[in-house]
């Protein structure tokens, strides 16, 4: 085969790989442009293409350089087959080309560093030294990170020179092996020997980073460098830094001169000393010096682990307070808290999600497919509510054809909002927004349904066509509309729609009469798609949220966090690092797809570095509009890790740490850690009701409660931890403790029982731990549903503990009415449990008004011959009887 040939294949195989990325590119800066951000795009490439060239170019020189130095002299003492197939070509070509491939490749992994490279160009000071060698955070975060890829990248240069040179110098028997002896050539010897010199240079540097390296030591009591690891494997270090440098010097002199024994001696010496001073000696120290007397020698270190961990996780500025945990409390008490007992969370998500579904779905291709937990002012008061939109589910779609998929069906429809504690006389929750097209009963008014971007988009959609964009279902009829926002790309030419049928794979696009010069394509329309799109190198929460803002329109906010693994002696999480902040709240207009980044915590080091990188990416928390900062959460990912670490790193003291003696646990729900829940309440101290993330603690392998932890979401505290602290001598009830005095209660197992053996499942929802004053409330909400799936979950009773009491009655209202002895106030009983239109003015008169409800129910299910739902009713009927028996 010619050199002209090999060289036509290389050139074909160029266009093959890079052809799609190319077409990628380009349809990536046509979205960037749509979206006002075309600067971060072109930095980001530019970045990609500077560094991959540098790197590629430097490594092909490098290598090309070496083989031709060692390739001088013609390759004419080959063995066969090769020096025929070589005899009369010329072999520089295909050395030179070998180098170019090798360079291409490399160069195409060094442009993926560009995020690791930018941050090392636009370093930013944390202000806070590291515990052992003084330097600033930011030279482990920013500095190091590339200075470790930048020594892999010289010593992957070396090691192929070697290789590649010598196999040259074997192939033209400048290297070869006589019976008692190897031969190597003096030009030869001098060119190896100089390339380990520089070989040996580079391990000496990485040596001397592997000092840093030490901070993130995993093998003592604590993370980061322990007693072993500074005075041990830190003075091995830096005598093999040394070493490396004596080798090099070693391998200088040796290249002019014969013999093996100084050479191969000094190479031997490295490894040698590298396992002595870095294994061998610091275990030695470890057992025979560290170990009787561990707590002392390690004191200092778990100092800085428990320092560094907690400003790793913004844990640093805890408030910690007593809560005495009263075993008094009370109807006053509670009546003075209107808004936290109205505002306790009865629908847990997953059964609320499965009656969304069975109410609100309103036709098979809409789904639902989450809840959200916020906080809106309505009719004057703080409420808790739950909300989910209603998203196209492209799969349930009545017949998947193109013109379906990407021209009619191109939106999702309106929300379902309500109250987290309302229920109906049915046991189904009540809305303050419901229906298509969205009928509200409150202030809150949607006027732009439409939900072009969500959690459940496709690939893309055009909208302005000629075809007919259906807008939502009226009876019988469907209502078309047409789009009049400004999200999409512009089809107007033909190159257009020729990248996009290439990218998306259909000529379709191409051939499609529907398509005008007012078309747009919408692609990227997955909402957490498209913000790692725009900002790849943040991590985003799994639980974006939808906010109705005042004028009308759905918009979501997704948070954004920064995160490392590369901070000195913080204990590192799985998955996420050992630093996290959430520095971003990305907003996305559901309508169309605008996007806007605002800084959340300015000051995290690492998103000023970003900000500096992308000018006009980032704005500041203070120009989001007040109706979106309004409704922004401590987002429940980022509370979860640190609850999980401050159930440890509470501990402040290192012989507690050490001994382990003050662990907690996040409680258990079956197998699984109880999850963090929202809730509005007033804290202790405080003097007005806000919306919270909080979390139970239970003492490591107890089930009595040792703490509680609370983040704070509304401003001016938004991001205040505080964790309130129980009496250590006394027993405070945990939610496994509460749940086994359930099922040992009598009266609630037989009627677990009894719902059961009836074809019916008795769902259990999520046990509530709810702080009012000074003491603690525990709320269970319990669920039935038919056996069969698809079933739809009703809210029957709620079950309720304080103290030593624990009851269940049909709503949370009755329960508190039973268990202190009086009725709360009226100006609460409307929004507690039962519909306002039919709170009459006793609790009497409500469980008599139910029993009157399920009668004529009866009756008209006897009409009907319905005798199934007739029995049913017919047993609500007797407990309402029951009920009303109990009553003076």
């Amino acid at each position: 085969m010619s050199i002209r040939a090999l060289l036509l294949i290389a050139l074909l195989l160029v266009v093959f790989v890079f052809g799609g990325a190319a077409l990628s590119l380009y349809i990536d800066a046509l979205w960037f442009q749509e979206i006002g951000y075309l600067s971060v795009f072109t930095t980001r490439v530019a970045t990609q293409i500077e560094l991959g060239a540098g790197v590629g170019a430097a490594l092909f020189g490098w290598l090309a350089l070496n083989v031709l130095w060692a390739a001088r002299r013609r390759l004419t003492l080959l063995p066969p087959p090769w020096s025929v197939m070589l005899a009369n070509r010329p072999i520089r070509p295909l050395l030179i080309g070998a180098a170019l491939i090798v360079g291409v490749f490399q160069g195409l992994q060094a442009a993926a560093q560009w995020q690791e490279f930018l941050l090392f160009r636009h370093p930013t000071a944390f202000g806070q030294p590291d515990p052992l060698f003084g330097r600033d955070l930011g030279f482990y975060v920013f500095t190091l990170p590339f200075l470790s890829t930048i020594k892999g990248w010289l010593l992957l240069a070396t090691g192929l020179a070697i290789v590649a040179s010598g196999l040259l110098y074997i192939a033209n028997q400048e290297i070869r092996l006589d019976p008692t002896r190897v031969i190597v050539a003096p030009t030869a010897r001098r060119h190896l020997f100089g390339l380990g010199a520089l070989a040996a240079l580079v391990v000496g540097w990485g040596y001397r980073l592997d000092q840093y390296q030490l901070l993130y030591s995993q093998r003592g009591v604590a993370f980061g460098a322990l007693y072993a690891d500074v005075h041990a494997r830190l003075p091995a270090l830096q005598v093999l830094v040394v070493l490396a440098v004596a080798v090099a010097l070693v391998l200088v002199f040796s290249a002019t001169r014969r013999g093996w024994i100084l050479p191969i001696a000094a190479a031997a010496t490295l490894p040698v000393a590298g396992l002595v001073g870095g294994s061998v000696l610091p275990d030695l120290l470890h057992r025979f010096q560290v170990l009787p007397n561990e707590m002392v020698m390690e004191r200092p270190y778990i100092e800085h682990n428990i320092r560094m961990t907690r400003f790793a996780y913004g844990l640093d500025h805890v408030e910690a307070k007593e809560f005495p945990a009263s075993d008094r409390l009370s109807a006053q008490q509670v009546a003075a808290n209107p808004l936290t007992t109205k505002n306790i969370r009865l629908w847990d998500h997953r059964p609320l999600l499965a009656t969304y579904r069975q109410l609100q779905q309103i036709r098979t291709y809409y789904d639902f497919i989450d809840v959200d937990n916020d906080r809106y002012v309505i009719d004057g008061e703080l409420r808790q509510v739950m909300i989910s939109p209603r998203e196209l589910s492209y799969k349930n779609l009545p017949s998947r054809i193109w013109i379906n998929e990407h021209l009619t069906y191109t939106h999702g429809y309106g929300v379902t909002l309500g109250p987290v504690n309302r229920v109906s006389q049915e046991g189904l929750p009540e809305f303050f927004i419901k229906n298509i097209p969205p009928v509200s009963s409150t202030s809150i008014i949607v006027k732009r349904p439409e939900i072009y971007y969500g959690e459940l988009p496709n690939d893309y959609v055009f909208v302005n066509t000629t075809a007919k964009e259906f807008d939502y279902p009226a009876g019988d009829t469907n209502e078309y509309a047409t789009y009049t926002g400004e999200g999409g790309i512009p089809v107007k030419t033909f190159l257009h729609k020729a990248a996009f049928a290439a990218s998306f794979g259909t000529m379709k696009i191409l051939l499609s009469n529907d398509l005008t010069s007012e078309s747009r394509i919408m692609i990227n329309r997955n909402i957490q798609d498209r913000v790692a799109m725009l900002a790849p190198f943040l991590r985003y929460d799994q639980d974006p949220y939808l906010v109705i803002t005042n004028e009308g329109r759905l918009v979501w906010i997704i948070d954004g966090y920064t995160t490392t693994t590369q901070l000195p002696y913080a204990f590192p999480v799985r998955g996420v690092g050992n630093y996290i902040r959430n520095s971003v709240k990305v907003t996305i207009d559901a309508y169309d797809g605008r996007m806007s980044a605002y800084i959340s915590d300015p000051d995290d080091p690492i998103i000023r570095a970003y900000d500096a990188v992308f000018p006009g990416l980032f704005h500041p928390l203070d120009e989001m509009p007040d109706d979106l900062r309004a409704h922004l959460r401590y987002p429940q990912d980022l509370f979860t890790i640190q609850s999980h670490v401050f159930a440890t790193y509470h501990m402040q003291d290192p012989q507690i740490f050490y001994n382990k003696e003050d662990l907690w646990n996040i409680p258990q729900k079956g197998e699984r850690d109880m999850e963090p829940y929202y809730t509005i309440m007033k804290l202790p101290g405080e003097a007005r009701e806000e919306f919270i993330l909080m979390i139970p603690y239970t003492p490591a392998k107890r089930d009595n409660m040792a703490a509680w932890l609370a983040a704070r979401a509304d401003a001016p505290h938004y991001g205040k931890l505080i964790v309130y602290l129980f009496p250590k001598q006394k027993l405070v009830y945990g939610p496994r403790q509460i749940e086994a005095r359930i099922d040992q209660d009598s009266a609630i197992s037989q009627q677990l029982t009894l719902w059961t053996q009836r074809g019916s499942q008795a769902i259990r929802g999520s046990l509530l731990v709810i702080p009012i004053e000074d003491a603690l409330l525990y709320v269970e909400p319990l669920y039935l549903a038919a056996s069969e799936s698809g079933a739809l979950p009703e809210l029957r009773r709620v079950i309720v503990a304080f103290g030593n009491q624990l009851l269940m009655e049909p709503d949370l209202e009755t329960a508190l009415a039973r268990l202190f002895g009086a009725r709360p106030p009226e100006s609460r009983t409307t929004d507690a449990v039962a519909t306002p239109s039919r709170a009459p003015e006793g609790t009497t008169a409500i469980l008599s008004q139910s029993a009157l409800e399920h009668y004529r129910k009866a009756q008209r299910f006897v009409r009907e011959g319905n005798w199934e739902a007739y029995g049913s009713e017919l047993r609500r009927l007797e407990q309402a009887l029951e009920e009303l028996a109990k009553r003076p």
